[in-house]
């Protein structure tokens, strides 16, 4: 299967639980997950070994928090977020290196945080109708489809959307949840055609679903003591430790 050393292993099992407590309370620690899994496999074979783990979280999280969501704007960005999807795939499918599409999500996921932060920071007026606007929705839901597709790294994208807009923490889960469930299972069949899962990638997510679900059953207990107002930042600080990390060589 895969030739890992004990440290790896420890790794791997610690990416899988921060994926069931990504989707269950701080939905920006996956892209951590995306940039340390990226250090044990090459980076764009590790996005096919992520994904099942993630649509397995994805099932806990939409199980959990079914009644908690804004279908209004996961409606407004479904042509979008297909769109960004195919270009990801057109993007997969012509560079076979993992550098350049590191950099690409690194620099996307800092920029946002920092538009992000200038919204808080300042209000400034243009700041503050871009929530409302249909640009916003198109753009945001666009790099959303694009990230997750190239790799998985969609989380904070989502988070400073959902943000923005200002969504309650457990509406914020159960959105984003529907949301990723949706376009994970979306992206498997193009996994399948670009070969980035395999039998073998599958028999190995399987050994990972017991921290899996110990994480998602972390993240719910954790979800209701944090403050939304730190919950804010630490979605925020940890998207940019993530994009950081993927710019990084």
């Amino acid at each position: 299967m895969f030739d890992l050393t004990l440290y790896q292993v420890v790794v791997v099992i610690l990416c899988a639980l921060f994926i069931g407590i990504s989707k269950t309370g701080l939905p920006t620690l996956g892209v951590l997950v995306v940039a340390t899994m990226a250090t044990i496999f090459p980076a764009r074979e590790s996005i096919g070994i992520v994904l099942p783990m993630l649509i397995t979280a994805d099932i806990i999280a939409v199980t959990y928090y079914r009644k908690s969501v804004n279908w209004k704007t996961l409606f407004s960005l479904i042509p979008w977020v297909l769109g960004g999807i195919i270009a990801g795939y057109i993007l997969l499918y012509n560079i076979v290196e993992s550098r350049p599409i590191e950099v690409i999500l690194g620099t996307i996921i800092i920029c946002l945080v920092g538009i992000q932060l200038a919204r808080l920071r300042w209000e400034a007026g243009f700041l503050k109708v871009m929530p409302q606007s249909k640009v916003f929705v198109g753009v945001m839901g666009t790099l959303a489809g694009f990230t997750t597709m190239v790799g998985n790294a969609a989380g904070p994208i989502m988070a400073v959307f959902l943000i923005a807009i200002a969504l309650p923490k457990r509406e914020f889960i159960g959105t984003g949840a529907w949301f990723f469930l949706s376009v994970n299972i979306i992206k498997v069949p193009m996994y399948g055609q670009l070969g980035l899962i395999t039998g073998d990638t599958l028999l190995f997510n399987a050994l990972l679903i017991l921290p899996i679900l110990v994480g998602t059953f972390l993240g719910i207990k954790f979800l209701p003591l944090l403050p939304q107002k730190h919950f804010n930042i630490i979605i925020l600080v940890l998207a940019s430790l993530g994009g950081i990390r993927l710019l990084i060589p």
